[in-house]
């Protein structure tokens, strides 16, 4: 049977255009559902607040305070399902975000539309890779910040298509210049999804075993967060609105109830690297991550 050509088949298809209300509330919910501390009362007490900036990632997977209403992420990536039919779960390799402005903590409408902007062939029986684009975009239409993300298919390669550009970052071959230790809660997927993740695998028992994981996992953008989170404190202390560009890989599942710690290594003024580890393995969650600020 021939092997659909993918790239022609979704790259520029477009979701329908969607929008968010957000407000205070949910700025400070998503502060804690990244691991917030009792000390971060810039990004959790209402006289201070400032967003932690990866609060521009909720458009990706968006599923609460959005119109239309929908219950289960669809980004555009998902497009591919309905070709590809997909027997075992779905990952995300990568995410990127590019921050034009500072988003406002107070109240706001993120409004945005999905983009497939290209399909990558890993070859016959190694799967294919969907990138995505979301413009998010605020209620007068100026760009906020721009999501990038990929998403692996494990049944979908061998159809010609061109190859996955490889990673440019090269983590340092020395210890890092920082280190932070935290801790996922057993609660940490629960809370994060209310923040706009309901996809099943992160919740429901069942759901999660039937896609090969022996229980809910963290969201992988929930990493991000918690990444980025720290990045602001150890960097641009104070001053989340300097963050220009946040780039990982997302290396391995991540499970309730586990001690993580951040690895930072300074390149140059305003560029950093970074590592997202497990703590007690060593193994990492995020890889071959970049932050810039200005």
């Amino acid at each position: 049977m021939a092997v659909p050509k993918l790239d022609e088949l979704l790259v520029g298809k477009k979701m329908e255009p969607r929008y968010m209300e957000y407000n205070w509330r949910d700025i400070a919910l998503y502060a804690l559902a990244v691991g917030a501390k009792k000390k971060d009362l810039m990004y959790t007490y209402e006289k201070y607040l400032k967003a932690i900036p990866t609060y521009g990632t909720i458009p990706y997977w968006g599923t609460v305070n959005v119109k239309p209403y929908q219950w289960m992420p669809l980004p555009a990536s998902m497009l591919a399902d309905e070709i590809i039919k997909p027997t075992i779960a779905f990952l995300n390799m990568d995410h990127e975000i590019i921050w034009h402005k500072p988003i406002d903590p107070i109240k706001g409408t993120f409004q945005w539309q999905d983009e497939i902007t290209d399909v990558y062939d890993r070859g016959e029986g190694k799967g294919a890779v969907v990138k995505t684009k979301v413009l998010v975009r605020d209620e007068a239409g100026q760009a906020v910040c721009t999501n990038y993300s990929t998403t692996f298919f494990h049944e979908a390669g061998g159809f010609g298509g061109k190859p996955m550009p490889k990673s440019d970052i090269v983590i340092p071959d020395r210890d890092p210049d920082y280190t932070e230790d935290d801790y996922i809660s057993e609660t940490q997927n629960l809370l994060y999804r209310l923040t706009g993740d309901t996809n099943l695998i992160h919740v429901d028992p069942d759901y999660a075993k039937n896609m090969k994981f022996d229980e809910p996992i963290i969201q992988g953008l929930c990493s991000f967060g918690f990444s980025c989170r720290m990045l602001v404190g150890y960097l641009i202390p104070g001053e989340p609105e300097r963050a220009a560009r946040m780039a990982a890989q997302m290396s391995s599942p991540l499970l309730p109830g586990t001690p993580v710690q951040l690895h930072v290594w300074k390149i140059y003024d305003h560029k950093a690297y970074f590592r997202f580890m497990n703590q007690t393995t060593g193994k990492p969650f995020l890889n071959r991550g970049v932050f810039e600020w200005k």
